[in-house]
C-alpha cells in the first residue's frame, strides 16, 4: 500500500490543524508528519519549483526526493489558505491602517491572494482552514475578511517570531475572540472620550495662556492619556499595587495632571518661573520633575503612583525606573512581583537611536534585573526634532529592538481612540500572564514642532500642511460617537467647558502662590531621612561594631558547609580566611569588605551588589559567591549567617553594560535607603560608558529633584603599568563634579577604613552617592591589613596621620592618597628617611580641610609640603585640592607631567615614570616636570 494513500482517506481539517503546527513550531509535530510537510513546504516568496517541487496536471505533485504523489486538489488548496493565514500572521502588520497623517511605505510580495497559490475563483470555496481562526469552516471570501479585519486594521501585531507555542497560541485565541476589534458599552467609551477631552483641553489651555512657552504638548498624541487610564485601572483590578512610570518630555505635563493627579495650579506655577520655598535647592524644568501620588481607581482600589524625574538625556530614566521597580519589588512584593508595574514611555527617534533601551531590553529576563515585564509605549511623532524617520533608523520600525526578547509588538492608529485602549488591554493582559515585556507604537504625529516655538514646515512642508487640516483624536472619536447615537452634539462642548472652567480656577488660584514648592518623590520611602549639608557630613559618626558579633559573622564566612564539595583552592581560600581572623588578626582587604556586609545584614540593612563579574571579583579577591565542584550550585555564605541572619545579600554579575546597570542600581537605591547598594567598575575607567548617570543623576539629583541617593560606586584605580585603559579611574572627574554636599568620594588604604566607610553610609540618618577609588595590588599587598578591634572598635578615618613620624625631625610632610601610599613608604623605608611624614588623606570630599590643617600645624618643622600622587599633572586629585583648600597653593607637587592619556602603554615606560615621582618626593631638587 501506498505510504502516501491517507491523502485520499484524511478530513482536511486534520491536515490543516497538523499543518498549522507544523508552521508555528516545526519541533512539536511528529517526526513523520514534519518530514512530509518539509517534503511539501510550499513557501509564502517563491514558486513550487523554487522548492524543488513540480506540479503536473493531473493532480501529481513530485516531492524533492524525486517521489511522485497523488496530492488531491481540495488538500492543495487547504495548505494553501493555510499559508495565506500563516502570511497575514506574519505580515499583516505592514498592510495595516496605523498612519493618521501620511500614506504607508509599499511592502512586497503584497498579501494578494494570487501569491499563495490562490486565485478569484476560489473566493467562494469553504476550506476547513476556517476552524483555525476560530470561525469555522468559511469561504475564503470570509476567511480574508476576518485576517483583514484582525491583522490589517487600526492595529498591527507582531509575534509570530515568538519560540514559545503556547504564547503564540493565547495571542492567536485573543486575537480571534474579538477579531481585534473592541466592543465596548456607551459608559466605556463616554470615559474614553472623557480622557481625551482632558488631553485635548489641557494642551490647548497652555497653548493660549502660555504663548510660546516650552511644553512639550502631546497633541497629536492625545490617545496616550485613555492608554494609560485604562491601564492603571484594569491593572488594578488585576492586583497590581504600584505603578512606576518613566518618560522623557512629551506630552509629560499633561500626564502628569490627568493622570497621576498632579493639580494643574501647581504646573501653572512653575510656568510662572517662581522661585522655590527652598534656598538651597535649585529645581529643574517643569517637563522633567518627578511625582509620587495616591489615586483611587473606578472600581475602589488606592495604588501608588510614581513618574520618575527624568534628565534631557532621553531614554536615561529607563534604566532609573526598572531599578526602583525592582527595589519595590524585593522589599514589599516578593510573594508576586507583578503587583509593581513598570511603564515606560519613549519617543520613536530616540528609542530607534539610544544604545541604552537595547541595553535595559536585555535586562529584562536577567536574574539581577527582572521586573516581571515592563509595558513600553512609544509615542510615535515619526519624527525627531528635524529628522525624519528615514533618516533616524535602518529598521522597518523604532520598535525592532524589541524583538531582541521575542517580544509581541503592537502597531496602533493614535487617532483610533478604541483600537488604542484595545491593544493597551492586550499588553496589560500579556504582562500579567507571562510576566514579560511588551511594546506599543501608537502612530501618531506632533502637531507643532519640537518645542512650540519651532517651526516645523521648514523641514517638513508637506507632512505639516497635512497635519494642519487634519482632526484632533478628540473630535475624530466624538463624531463616531454622535454617528453611533452614544453621544449628542453639545456632549463634547459640555465637557469641554467644564474641564477648562477648572483649569481657569486653577490658574487663579496658582498666581496668588508666591514660591512654587516642590513635592519630594517617594516620601514614604524616605521618611525619616533628612538632607544635610557639609558640616554635617564631615561630623564623626559611631561606626563601631560589637566584637563577639564580627566574630559570629566571621565564623558565618569562614566555614563551608560540609556536605558539598568545592575546589581546592577554594577550600584553602575560605580556611585561609578562617586563619586570618581567628589566628593571625591581619585581616586583609577581601575580609575588611565581607565583614562590613555581613555587620551590615546582622542589623538587618540588605546589601545589593552588582557590575562585571562581582560575584568573584575582577581580581579574584571577592569570592562572595563560591561554587560546587560537580554542579556548580551556589554558595552564598552571607546568607547562611543563621540566628544572625536579618537582612539579605544579593549579588549578580551584571551583563556587559555600565550605562543602564548604573542606571539600574541608582534607580534602585533612590527607592531602598536601607538598602546598601553597590555598583563596581571591572576597571574604573569603565565608568565612563555610564557618565550620563554620573552626571545627570549621581552628581546633580539632590539639586535638581530633592533626591538623596546612597549608592555607592566601586572604581579599582592605581597605577601598576597595565597601561592607559587599566589605570585610572578618571577621580579628576568625579572630583569636578562635587559642589557643596553632593556625594562623598574617599580613596581608602586600609580594610578598616573601607569597613567603617561601608558602615558609615548605612548608620546615617542621611544618604549621599559614594564614590570609592578602591585598590587593584593592595588586595593582597603584605602591608594592607587590619585587626578585628580595629574594625569593632574604630571609626572612619578621613585623613591618616603617620604614626611612626617623630614630629620634630620632620622636614618634608607628604599628603598622598590610595595606592601612592605604599609606594611612598616602601621608598622611605629603603631611604632610611626619618625626616619625612606620610600622610594619607582618605576622604577626598567633602575634603578635611580642617584635619589637613591641623597636621601641618602639626609638624611645625616641616618647610616643605607635598601633594605627591601617581597620576599625571591635570588628572587625580591636585587641581580639587587647589580649589577646596587654600593651603594647597603653597603645596610642591610631585607627580607625573601633563598627558592626554592617563598612562603609557610601554610597561617599562610607565615604571620609568612612576620612580622619577616617587624620586622627586624626597628630592625636591629632581625637577620632575622636566623629566619623560
Amino acid at each position: 500500500m501506498d505510504k502516501y494513500s491517507f491523502l485520499n482517506a484524511a478530513h482536511t481539517s486534520f491536515f490543516a490543524e497538523q499543518y498549522e503546527k507544523y508552521l508555528t513550531n516545526p519541533d512539536n509535530v511528529e517526526p513523520s508528519w514534519r518530514a512530509f510537510f518539509q517534503g511539501f513546504d510550499f513557501g509564502l516568496e517563491g514558486s513550487l519549483e523554487d522548492l524543488g517541487i513540480e506540479s503536473d496536471k493531473g493532480g501529481m505533485v513530485v516531492l524533492s526526493n524525486g517521489r511522485k504523489v497523488e496530492m488531491p486538489e481540495a488538500l492543495q488548496k487547504e495548505f494553501q489558505v493555510i499559508r495565506l493565514i500563516d502570511g497575514y500572521r506574519s505580515r499583516g502588520h505592514l498592510f495595516t491602517k496605523t498612519n493618521p497623517v501620511r500614506e504607508r511605505r509599499k511592502y512586497a510580495p503584497t498579501l494578494d491572494i494570487e501569491n499563495f497559490g490562490l486565485n478569484q475563483e476560489d473566493l467562494d470555496t469553504v476550506f476547513d482552514a476556517g476552524k483555525i481562526l476560530g470561525i469555522g469552516p468559511a469561504s475564503l471570501k470570509e476567511i480574508i475578511r476576518h485576517l483583514e479585519s484582525i491583522y490589517c486594521d487600526a492595529i498591527g501585531v507582531e509575534y509570530m517570531y515568538i519560540r514559545t507555542p503556547e504564547r503564540i497560541q493565547w495571542i492567536q485565541d485573543w486575537l480571534n475572540k474579538n477579531h481585534n476589534h473592541p466592543n465596548y458599552s456607551a459608559d466605556e467609551k463616554k470615559n474614553i472620550l472623557r480622557k481625551l477631552n482632558e488631553a485635548v483641553s489641557f494642551e490647548s489651555f497652555l497653548h493660549t495662556k502660555y504663548v510660546g512657552q516650552k511644553r512639550f504638548s502631546l497633541e497629536g498624541g492625545e490617545s496616550l492619556i485613555p492608554a494609560l487610564d485604562v491601564i492603571v485601572e484594569k491593572a488594578a483590578d488585576q492586583g497590581v499595587k504600584q505603578f512606576v512610570v518613566g518618560m522623557a518630555h512629551r506630552g509629560r505635563l499633561n500626564v502628569l495632571t490627568n493622570i497621576f493627579g498632579k493639580s494643574p495650579k501647581d504646573i501653572f506655577s512653575e510656568f510662572d518661573g517662581k522661585d522655590y520655598e527652598e534656598t538651597i535647592f535649585d529645581g529643574d524644568v517643569k517637563y522633567h520633575l518627578g511625582w509620587t501620588s495616591k489615586r483611587e481607581t473606578d472600581s475602589g482600589k488606592m495604588v501608588n503612583m510614581n513618574i520618575a524625574p527624568n534628565p534631557s538625556h532621553l531614554e536615561t530614566v529607563n534604566s532609573i525606573v526598572e531599578g526602583i521597580s525592582r527595589a519595590k519589588q524585593d522589599r514589599d512584593h516578593q510573594e508576586n512581583i507583578t503587583e509593581v508595574l513598570p511603564i515606560l514611555i519613549h519617543g520613536d527617534a530616540a528609542f530607534a537611536g539610544q544604545g541604552v533601551v537595547y541595553e535595559v531590553i536585555q535586562m529584562a529576563r536577567l536574574d539581577g534585573y527582572t521586573t516581571g515585564g515592563t509595558i513600553h509605549i512609544v509615542v510615535n511623532n515619526q519624527i525627531g526634532f528635524t529628522t525624519n524617520y528615514l533618516d533616524a533608523r535602518s529598521s522597518t520600525y523604532c520598535t525592532d529592538v524589541g524583538k531582541v526578547t521575542l517580544s509581541p509588538v503592537l502597531h496602533v492608529n493614535a487617532d483610533d481612540a478604541e483600537a488604542v485602549v484595545h491593544a493597551t488591554t492586550f499588553a496589560l493582559e500579556y504582562r500579567m500572564r507571562y510576566k514579560r515585556d511588551i511594546f506599543l507604537d501608537l502612530l501618531g504625529y506632533r502637531k507643532y514642532g519640537h518645542n512650540e516655538g519651532d517651526e516645523p514646515k521648514f523641514t517638513q512642508p508637506l507632512l505639516y500642511k497635512s497635519i494642519s487640516k487634519h482632526k484632533n483624536p478628540r473630535d475624530i472619536y466624538a463624531e463616531k460617537l454622535i454617528a453611533e447615537g452614544v453621544i449628542d452634539e453639545n456632549y463634547v462642548k459640555e465637557l469641554e467647558e467644564k474641564y477648562k472652567n477648572d483649569l481657569e480656577e486653577d490658574l487663579l488660584d496658582s498666581r496668588k502662590i508666591e514660591k512654587t514648592r516642590i513635592t519630594p518623590f517617594m516620601h514614604d520611602e524616605w521618611e525619616g531621612f533628612k538632607q544635610v549639608t557639609e558640616e554635617v557630613m564631615l561630623k564623626p559618626m559611631d561606626t563601631t561594631y560589637d566584637l563577639k558579633k564580627l566574630d559570629e559573622v566571621a565564623k558565618s564566612i569562614t566555614k563551608l558547609p560540609e556536605d558539598k564539595k568545592f575546589l581546592r583552592k577554594l577550600v584553602r581560600l575560605v580556611e585561609g580566611r578562617h586563619k586570618m581572623y581567628f589566628e593571625d588578626n591581619k585581616l586583609d582587604w577581601a575580609m575588611g569588605e565581607l565583614l562590613a556586609y555581613g555587620s551590615l545584614i546582622e542589623e538587618g540593612y540588605d546589601v545589593r551588589m552588582t557590575g562585571q563579574d562581582v560575584e568573584r571579583g575582577t581580581f579574584s579577591h571577592r569570592h562572595a559567591v563560591i561554587k560546587t565542584e560537580m554542579h556548580e550550585e551556589e554558595v552564598v555564605l552571607l546568607n547562611e549567617m543563621g540566628d544572625h541572619q536579618n537582612g539579605k545579600f544579593h549579588i549578580y554579575n551584571s551583563l556587559l553594560s555600565e550605562y543602564a546597570v548604573m542606571g539600574f542600581d541608582y534607580g534602585y537605591a533612590m527607592a531602598s535607603p536601607n538598602t546598601l547598594t553597590i555598583w563596581e567598575a571591572q576597571f574604573g575607567d569603565f565608568s565612563n560608558g555610564a557618565q550620563i548617570i554620573i552626571d545627570q543623576y549621581l552628581s546633580s539629583a539632590e539639586d535638581k529633584w530633592k533626591l538623596q541617593n546612597g549608592l555607592v560606586l566601586l572604581l579599582p584605580h592605581g597605577y601598576e603599568g597595565q597601561g592607559a585603559e587599566h589605570s585610572s579611574a578618571r577621580m579628576e572627574r568625579y572630583l569636578q563634579l562635587c559642589a557643596k554636599d553632593n556625594m562623598f568620594v574617599a580613596d581608602v588604604t586600609t580594610p578598616a577604613n573601607l569597613f567603617h566607610l561601608f558602615r558609615r553610609q548605612m548608620k546615617a540618618k542621611f544618604r549621599k552617592p559614594l564614590v570609592v577609588f578602591t585598590p587593584k595590588s593592595l588586595l593582597r599587598h603584605p602591608k594592607v591589613h587590619s585587626t578585628k578591634e580595629e574594625m569593632a572598635k574604630g571609626g572612619f578615618q578621613m585623613v591618616i596621620d603617620d604614626a611612626d613620624a617623630k614630629v620634630s625631625k620632620v622636614k618634608t610632610l607628604v599628603f598622598c592618597t590610595g595606592k601612592f601610599y605604599y609606594d611612598l613608604l616602601d621608598k622611605k623605608e629603603e631611604l632610611e628617611r626619618d625626616d619625612v611624614a606620610l600622610v594619607r588623606v582618605e576622604q577626598l570630599f567633602p575634603v578635611p580641610a580642617k584635619e589637613m590643617r591641623s597636621i601641618i600645624k602639626k609638624y611645625k618643622n616641616a618647610d616643605d609640603i607635598v601633594w605627591a600622587q601617581e597620576e599625571p599633572r591635570n588628572m587625580g586629585a591636585w587641581s580639587h585640592m587647589l580649589m577646596h583648600l587654600d593651603e594647597a597653593k603653597q603645596f610642591r607637587v610631585a607627580s607625573r607631567r601633563f598627558y592626554g592619556a592617563p598612562a603609557a602603554g610601554s610597561a617599562v615606560r610607565s615604571k620609568r615614570r612612576h620612580a622619577q615621582v616617587l624620586d622627586y618626593v624626597f628630592d625636591k631638587s629632581k625637577d620632575n616636570m622636566q623629566l619623560r
